[in-house]
């Protein structure tokens, strides 16, 4: 049986990176490691941080931004709620975002819930794959979203279109080569239809 354990970022420079999500907030969610795999344009993922109220949005992409991230939406309001883009340094896309349009108490960088968002293909080819695998369902939307039961990581695993992963988070879904991220699970190494990489999480 497959459980999603641990997200792995592969990166150039391992130490930036380690310093990068340290200073983001995101050390306790992701483990980066040194690669230098061929990859180009859009590597089919996001990370989505989901935060308490727009004050924490600003903070965290604040701080991102201190740490070398760049803009690739600019936080604004909009009918779900107030968010933003950027890119790290490694070329990981974040998205923060709350359903909130108030702040409710004074700005801080907590951050509440943070999602893997796999950009795939066929989202019901890709969660048939999973569930054939082990993985529990823990949401599903037709075509349009699928969200599994990852109760053994800090991380939340979704599946989302590929296209419209893209338009959200603000690129182009041109890409090719290495996704440059390991997903470490329960189960023996697989690669599912998308050429997301698994491997057996250490313990």
């Amino acid at each position: 049986m497959t459980s999603f354990e641990s997200v792995t970022l592969e990166v150039p420079d391992s130490a930036a990176a380690d310093a990068f999500y340290k200073a983001f907030g995101l050390d306790a969610y992701v483990n980066v490691r040194a690669s230098d795999a061929p990859t180009t344009g859009f590597r089919g993922f996001a990370l989505s941080l989901v935060v308490s109220q727009p004050g924490n949005v600003d903070a965290v992409i604040s701080a991102a931004l201190d740490a070398g991230a760049t803009t690739l939406k600019p936080a604004t309001k909009g009918f779900w709620g107030y968010g933003g883009v950027v890119r790290a340094p490694d070329g990981t896309i974040c998205k923060v975002a709350t359903s909130k349009k108030k702040d409710t108490g004074p700005a801080t960088r907590h951050i509440d819930q943070v999602a893997l968002l796999l950009g795939v293909e066929d989202v019901k080819a890709s969660k048939r794959f999973y569930v054939d695998r082990g993985l529990a369902v823990a949401k599903s939307f037709g075509g349009k979203y699928v969200e599994f039961d990852a109760p053994s990581s800090a991380v939340t695993l979704a599946l989302y279109p590929r296209r419209a992963l893209a338009k959200d988070t603000g690129v182009s879904q041109e890409g090719a080569g290495s996704h440059r991220i390991v997903i470490g699970g329960g189960a023996g190494p697989f690669t599912d239809p998308d050429g997301f990489v698994w491997e057996t999480a250490s313990v």
